[in-house]
């Protein structure tokens, strides 16, 4: 795993953060949204900010149809956020797979304090019916929400996260998103831990327990 340390420096600003099509590769010309810096000296996976991100404020629609109020039903949860879709090759499955499986090694009670949130970067095609249809395949604990697109990219924005609208590329639908996931922390409702698309089953095996108790990883 490549050491690394970073801390949010500043946040709407120019930075460093890049979109990731899923199969489609990085996208350089990206406008990423939170200012990084980087220091070696840490072989963890997490990344643990130094000025932590406020949760959502948003109002989603969950797979069954119902709204979900983000930071009413997630208050005082330790809280797994991740923004992706269904129709991704690569990079979303693995992530959510790389979740579920480290899940599965915690206690009963631990699980079920646990809230795993997927917000899908692609609404059209990611209805409610078609996220739970996916999610149930991989964790049928998983909270999935859909809303409109705007809705969701503003939400993304808030936590660093640049996402795109979907478009055609060689005939295929990709949706251009940043590929980070967001922990946030139980006693303060803050995301203080952020991870790239390279942690593995045993990273996340290893520091659920602790994101569990609001702990640093």
């Amino acid at each position: 795993m490549r050491t690394k340390k970073l801390a949010v420096a500043a946040l709407l600003a120019s930075a460093s953060l890049t979109l990731s099509a899923c199969g489609g590769g990085d996208d350089d010309s990206a406008s990423p949204v939170s200012v990084v810096s980087e220091e070696s000296g840490s072989a963890k996976a997490a990344t643990v900010l130094d000025k932590p991100f406020e949760k959502p404020d948003l109002v989603l629609t969950d797979t069954t149809g119902k709204p979900y109020d983000l930071r009413k039903e997630t208050a005082g949860k330790p809280t797994l956020i991740y923004f992706g879709y269904t129709n991704c090759p690569d990079v979303c499955p693995l992530t959510m797979n790389n979740i579920a499986v480290a899940k599965k090694s915690l206690s009963k009670a631990q699980q079920d304090r646990l809230r795993v949130v997927f917000v899908t970067t692609d609404p059209e095609r990611d209805t409610p019916a078609a996220l739970g249809k996916w999610l149930k395949g991989i964790d049928p604990q998983v909270i999935g929400l859909s809303g409109d697109f705007p809705t969701i990219q503003a939400g993304a924005r808030t936590l660093g996260i640049a996402i795109d609208a979907p478009k055609k590329e060689k005939g295929k639908v990709v949706s251009m998103h940043g590929t980070q996931v967001i922990a946030f922390s139980p006693k303060t409702d803050a995301g203080y831990v952020l991870y790239g698309e390279d942690a593995t089953v045993d990273d996340y095996t290893k520091d659920l327990p602790k994101l569990i108790e609001g702990e640093k990883p």
